[in-house]
């Protein structure tokens, strides 16, 4: 006779249910060896040009009919070998044709999931699902799923995630959202215009290729100079319009949602608890207009921008809603480094400040660009100090917040006894904040 507590631990688990992906996935991977054959034509044009004309047109038709269906079932058993499932603790992705790949991505390690859909995915209905995780620096994910699928998938990984059981995440559906702001379009067209950098490279690539020409007489020189920076222009001003266009941040139980895109559509979240830094970035055409641009520092994730432009106060209303209980200091109470900081950097020196409240370590640099970081408390990893030559004849010293995205907040020439100071004040305040912050759990209300 068995005992019952043995009988339990006994018991085989469940059968996992694999499922593989939408069936129009193969039509993405089919095009590998297309693409090894553009590949090796690019890298060796001439060679590329000898052959093809030594091709026959029968022996041109012979090779497609090889190619295409190589490249077909390639597409097919790529896709056929590949499945995922979703069991009690994890997330399980096996691929491979060859050689066998299984990730195992454990569902509390998840810190968020994003739906993307290129323009050819949302004619077909589909949907790629990516996942951040922390500890890794590549995305796991999933391409393609239905729509529908995709959506349920991520309700019901961020459900498990939450901690609700099995048999009821899939009733849990995905979590309500409240719309909190949306870019207009024209906003952010005159946004682009009013940024800098946009007219930079849009000047460089006009007047850099004309002076090449002149100087080498090389069309060959020109392209290959003029072209990138008029990718580079794009880019800065149409790249930009046609990502960020009818940017939408709503608030829901698992995080912060932004959807945004002309063509390519995109769904991410701004996990709870995970974001180091915030940034108020505010260039010196939008100071009139008193736009800034918020960006963020996600632990893990590749998710910078949280509202590409938008009125100082509806930003700041956005800052309080991803980092609660922090207010953003305003200019006024900044402190500037002392006036002999300017030996040390002449004039910019006046762009420099900082404050600090009871929840955040707040740092400003930038005298036409000005960039203002806000790290809460809880978030800072080490504190250092740091002092060159120059700055210990004049008694500066620069103290440097690391945060969990490996990134550095410095509040640049300060007086060095302030600096020391504020390096033991800092120190003792993470830990205070370490101690009375929340769990980073999704949907924790």
């Amino acid at each position: 006779m068995t005992a019952p507590g043995v009988e339990d631990a006994v018991r085989p688990a469940a059968p996992v249910s694999e499922r593989r992906l939408h069936p129009v996935t193969p039509l993405r991977r089919a095009w590998a060896p297309v693409a090894v054959v553009i590949g090796w034509a690019l890298h060796d044009p001439d060679q590329a040009q000898r052959q093809l004309t030594r091709l026959t047109t029968t022996t041109l038709l012979i090779a497609l009919a090889v190619i295409v269906p190589a490249a077909a079932l390639y597409g097919f058993l790529t896709w056929w070998f590949t499945h995922f499932a979703v069991t009690d603790a994890e997330l399980r992705i096996r691929t491979g044709l060859v050689f066998r790949r299984t990730a195992h991505i454990r569902l509390e390690r998840i810190q968020a999931i994003d739906i993307t859909q290129p323009l050819l995915a949302r004619v077909a209905g589909v949907a790629k699902l990516r996942l951040d995780v922390v500890g890794t620096d590549k995305k796991d994910e999933l391409a393609f799923l239905g729509e529908d699928e995709a959506r349920a998938l991520r309700a019901e990984l961020l459900a498990r995630a939450a901690g609700f059981a099995p048999e009821t995440a899939h009733e849990v559906g995905e979590a309500p959202s409240r719309q909190l702001v949306r870019v207009p379009a024209r906003d952010l067209a005159v946004s682009l215009v009013l940024t800098g950098a946009t007219w930079g490279t849009l000047a460089a690539a006009l007047v850099v290729p004309p002076v090449l020409w002149l100087a080498t007489h090389s069309v060959w020189t020109v392209l290959a100079t003029g072209v990138p920076l008029l990718g580079a222009a794009g880019a800065s001003s149409v790249g930009r319009f046609v990502a960020e266009y009818d940017w939408t941040v709503g608030e829901s139980p698992d995080g912060l949602r932004i959807d945004h895109g002309l063509l390519d559509r995109t769904h991410e979240t701004v996990p709870p608890g995970r974001v180091q830094t915030v940034r108020l970035v505010q260039p010196l055409l939008w100071r009139r207009r008193g736009w800034v641009r918020v960006e963020l520092d996600v632990a893990g994730s590749s998710n910078s921008v949280l509202v590409p432009v938008a009125p100082r106060e509806v930003a700041e209303s956005v800052v309080a809603r991803v980092l609660p209980g922090v207010t953003v200091p305003p200019a006024v109470s900044l402190s500037r480094p002392p006036r002999r900081a300017g030996r040390c950097v002449p004039v910019w020196w006046r762009g420099y400040g900082i404050a600090v409240t009871d929840a955040v370590f707040a740092a400003r640099h930038g005298l036409l660009r000005r960039s203002l970081a806000l790290v809460p408390h809880a978030k800072v990893q080490s504190v250092r100090l740091s002092q060159g030559p120059w700055q210990r004849l004049w008694r500066l010293a620069d103290v440097h917040v690391d945060t969990g995205a490996n990134k550095t907040v410095t509040a640049r020439l300060r007086d060095a006894q302030e600096a020391a100071v504020l390096l033991r004040g800092q120190a003792e305040r993470s830990r205070t904040g370490r101690r009375d912050a929340r769990p980073d759990r999704w949907m924790v209300s």
